[in-house]
């Protein structure tokens, strides 16, 4: 189906892919299956990340952070902030005034956090337990695929801004070409999970990173995101791609 005939309504829920049944049954199994591998994996994570970057390191997580027009003194929530990636450059970027709260599900991913000032919160995208138009910049970065309800998700973004806030949403997107995403496929299946049991001290990371594609070769094309959030209310709704694969989903609350 192209992509332009995909829609879905707004008041039905929309996952980021359908269910994958080789990890995990019913979506409360999803959940406990997300929560156990991101724990597990946490204290290995950013050091993998750095072999695997493929471009989408500290430069490129500041830059996309400087396009979506963050700026000093800003009050940003990070949602799925993981060990603190994105987090860490947007810190950079909101300097002594700012201030940063960063909401995850995961506890063993939060404990790898360590920056100085930053509130921790455990929750969900699809019920972020913040006050309504509470920040001024909302941020997720490559956590899309690991959501259970796209809509719900953007519908809290929308809620916890404040009027003239700004959202980017940073997610890894399947190659539009057949030898593209052949490439990358075998590189994410096969190479990076080798790469990681080398590379990781405690726990063996391949079915993280395995699923990590999987999740990416299924997900919802860019359009349907891109409606989704016109759907929740933002306008000035665009995407910006770096290399091909790297989608950075941007959108205004209007004022």
């Amino acid at each position: 189906m192209q992509e332009s005939h995909q829609t879905v309504a707004s008041n039905e829920v929309l996952p980021p892919h359908a269910p994958l049944h080789d990890y995990y049954g019913d979506e409360a199994d999803h959940q406990r299956f997300l929560r156990r591998i991101f724990d597990d994996t946490a204290p290995d994570y950013d050091r993998i990340e750095r072999v695997l970057a493929l471009g989408s390191g500290p430069w490129y997580r500041r830059s996309a952070l400087q396009r979506a027009g963050l700026g000093q003194g800003a009050e940003v929530l990070d949602v799925g902030i993981g060990t603190g990636l994105v987090a860490r450059e947007a810190l950079k970027l909101i300097g002594p005034q700012g201030r940063l709260v960063g909401v995850d599900p995961s506890p063993g991913m939060m404990g790898e956090v360590s920056l100085p000032g930053v509130e921790l919160v455990q929750g969900r995208a699809e019920a972020i337990p913040r006050p309504d138009a509470s920040c001024d910049f909302v941020s997720m970065g490559y956590a899309l695929r690991h959501i259970s309800d796209v809509h719900a998700a953007f519908a809290e973004f929308f809620r916890v801004l404040r009027p003239g806030g700004r959202l980017l949403v940073l997610e890894i997107t399947k190659p539009a070409g057949r030898v593209g995403t052949a490439v990358l496929k075998a590189y994410m299946r096969s190479v990076v999970p080798v790469i990681a049991k080398v590379v990781a001290h405690r726990h063996d990371t391949a079915e993280l990173w395995r699923f990590y594609w999987d999740t990416i070769e299924a997900c919802i094309v860019p359009n349907l995101v891109l409606e989704a959030l016109r759907d929740a209310g933002f306008e000035d709704v665009r995407r910006h791609t770096e290399l091909g694969v790297f989608s950075e989903y941007t959108a205004v609350r209007p004022a």
